[in-house]
Formats: C-alpha cells, sequence, structure tokens
C-alpha cells in the first residue's frame, strides 16, 4: 500500500494519520494550541521552509482542522485558526506531550507545566473510560469490530 492511500484504510489511525502524520503538521498544530495564528509567526517559530509550510496549513485547512481568516487586504494575510474538528485534537498533543514528558526529558523535567484553569492545578492528562470514569489501560480493553469495519468489508 502507498502511504498517499493510508487514509483510504478501515483503520481510524491510519485515516488520521493521512491528515497528521508527519512532524511539521503537529508542530503546527501545537503552535496554533499556544495562540499562533499567522503564517510568518509558524514560519519564523519553526524554522520550516514557506514551501513545507504552506503545503501543511493547506492541508489543514482542506481536512477542516484549521480555518483560514483574512486580516488583511494589500496584500492578502492570513490567520490559522482551529476549527471545531482541530480544536479536538487537544487530547491527543496533550497525550503525546505526557509522553515526551515521562521518556524524554533528558531528566531536566517537562518544557512546559499545564494548570487547568477551573481548579488553578497543575495536571497530568490521563485517559479514562467515558462511561465509568476509571483509568484505561492497554490490558483493560478489548477492540471489538465496529460498523465502520463491517461497512469497509461489504464494499470489498
Amino acid at each position: 500500500m502507498k502511504w498517499q492511500n493510508v487514509g483510504e484504510m478501515p483503520c481510524s489511525i491510519a485515516r488520521s494519520l493521512s491528515i497528521l502524520g508527519d512532524r511539521w503538521t503537529l508542530l503546527i498544530l501545537r503552535n496554533a494550541f499556544l495562540a499562533m495564528r499567522r503564517f510568518d509567526d509558524f514560519q519564523a517559530s519553526l524554522g520550516v521552509t514557506r514551501h513545507v509550510l504552506a503545503d501543511r496549513l493547506k492541508r489543514l485547512v482542506e481536512a477542516g482542522v484549521l480555518r483560514k481568516e483574512p486580516y488583511q487586504d494589500n496584500p492578502p494575510r492570513y490567520e490559522y485558526r482551529l476549527t471545531e474538528r482541530g480544536r479536538e485534537l487537544y487530547p491527543v498533543l496533550l497525550a503525546l506531550t505526557t509522553w515526551g514528558d515521562k521518556w524524554l526529558d533528558e531528566g531536566k523535567g517537562a518544557p512546559l507545566e499545564y494548570v487547568h484553569q477551573s481548579c488553578g492545578h497543575k495536571f497530568t492528562p490521563v485517559t479514562v473510560c467515558s462511561e465509568c470514569r476509571e483509568p484505561v489501560l492497554p490490558r483493560d480493553v478489548t477492540p471489538v469490530a465496529g460498523p465502520g469495519l463491517a461497512a469497509a468489508s461489504a464494499e470489498m
């Protein structure tokens, strides 16, 4: 299978990776969550080439993760803002952050800490069951076929 076809697989991880599956895209999203909006700011912060950045932003807009909003007419300039679909990626980025803080901090501690505004406490994100609210560990989960897999099988 070719990489450009990975988004056609009946797998939610593969479909997500077809949009998010490179380092620049995830770093763009990180910066978007840190309230970065403008092309030149993304470019200066990341050091990515203008061509690559333009391509990744275009893909994120086409995927509905970001939306482009004009902020200047002459010359035309745009801000990139997270959509609802984009904002729902926040737990994914927090999970990557938590993993990186635990395994890749080189003994120096987390580069950023997160404070929950409602309670004022620093926190570490955890994945919990939507039904019972208990923490979810791999050994506690059994994957079963869902309707999307059955539909994909019927199409073959």
